[in-house]
């Protein structure tokens, strides 16, 4: 099968998917907005309606769903009009979470994936440092083993879910001397003492929760450890390709939300006699915007085909989130053009939505690391591969 022929199956999970949004998301949006937080009760809901573990093993109380039901998951989030709030349900389900069920030992496993998978704990990771960013290599997050435990300090910044957050997948380094080698993945919860966070005041994504996070000789048991002791760094090179994935897919899919709202506000606002959308340059504006949308869907679909595969899609996965994340700026850019002095007000959504859109091309790996990935692989024909790290 292929992203571009669901079945029926899939087709009435969108359905039923959608009526939750509409019901359970959209009326509350404004809100969570507002308060910059989200209503910790709406990941319950979801967790009750299975939502927060489709491609998770019925063990843990997931549905264990091919991964076409996580597309259509992420398509749908994004035209909830909120960055912020599709961002921090993406981080849990295909961001944080994903390491628990590949990397980590049974125990951890049952210990955390169903109190995610039911609503009942929010995940983050965190990865990105104040002085490194996409530089994973030099991180200086520090764990030292004593014992039974492991003593971290350290810090992290731009942590979605990172204020609210129960868990936190942490990269440490457990031995300054290797370099890569050295890294670590840490489970670290976040009522351990001196565990510290701030929420970061952003641009955009008001509905979730951004924050700077600091680690102040935090022990952490010896059991959190994920996986291979100093093969965290292997198993953030094989979880970025989910992620940049479903990045890809909600930039797409928030582009054409925007798209979408544009239609609708150009078939009823009239200037010069005439409804915007009898305007020439207005119509194919419009048509050039859906040409490109569906083009890059097309590109997206196929490397939703890779991941249903379970291929380490390391080109397509960069390219689909290069393509997508900067195709979503120029459209929403031009969609607020078209609502003029209006699209300037907190009036329309889409002055949100140009606020949420600008982050697409930093996250998961800038533009310029993307560009690179693809540069070393066309022109230096290096070729990633994905390391057998994984815990039996």
């Amino acid at each position: 099968m292929q992203a571009a022929l669901l079945t029926d199956e899939h087709q009435s999970f969108r359905e039923i998917l959608r009526a939750f949004i509409k019901k359970e998301i959209v009326p509350y949006i404004d809100e969570w907005e507002k308060e910059k937080q989200i209503d910790r009760s709406i990941w319950k809901k979801m967790g009750e309606m299975g939502f927060t573990g489709l491609n998770y093993p019925e063990d843990y109380g997931g549905l264990d769903l091919d991964f076409y039901y996580s597309m259509i998951f992420c398509e749908e989030l994004s035209y909830c009009y909120s960055g912020g709030f599709t961002i921090s349900a993406l981080v849990i389900q295909y961001m944080s979470a994903p390491y628990i069920l590949k990397f980590a030992s049974d125990e951890l496993k049952r210990r955390y994936l169903p109190g995610i998978i039911a609503g009942d704990l929010i995940s983050a990771v965190a990865i990105t440092e104040p002085g490194a960013g996409s530089d994973v290599k030099n991180m200086k997050t520090s764990a030292r083993r004593e014992g039974d435990f492991y003593i971290v300090n350290g810090s992290k910044t731009f942590i979605t879910n990172g204020y609210y957050g129960d868990i936190f997948i942490t990269a440490v380094k457990t031995d300054t001397r290797k370099g890569s080698k050295g890294i670590s993945l840490l489970l670290i919860e976040r009522s351990s003492e001196g565990v510290h966070s701030q929420k970061i005041d952003k641009m955009g994504w008001h509905a979730s929760d951004t924050a700077e996070l600091s680690f102040s000789d935090v022990k952490v048991p010896a059991e959190n450890l994920i996986g291979i002791e100093g093969a965290g760094f292997q198993y953030l090179m094989d979880g970025l390709q989910l992620e940049r994935l479903t990045a890809a897919i909600h930039s797409l899919a928030t582009a054409d939300s925007a798209l979408q709202y544009t239609l609708d506000y150009v078939s009823t606002r009239e200037a010069f006699e005439k409804k915007l959308s009898d305007f020439q340059v207005v119509r194919h504006r419009l048509a050039d915007m859906t040409a490109n949308i569906a083009v890059t869907k097309g590109f997206i679909y196929h490397c939703c085909d890779l991941q249903q595969q379970k291929k380490y899609a390391v080109k397509e996965c960069s390219i689909a989130k290069l393509k997508a994340s900067e195709l979503a700026i120029d459209v929403v850019s031009q969609c607020l053009q078209l609502f003029g002095g209006y699209g300037f007000t907190e009036d329309y959504k889409i002055s949100r939505l140009y606020r949420d859109v600008r982050v697409g091309t930093i996250i998961a790996g800038t533009s310029e690391i993307m560009l690179e990935i693809i540069a070393k692989m066309t022109i230096d024909h290096v070729d990633y591969q994905p390391r057998n790290t994984e815990i039996k």
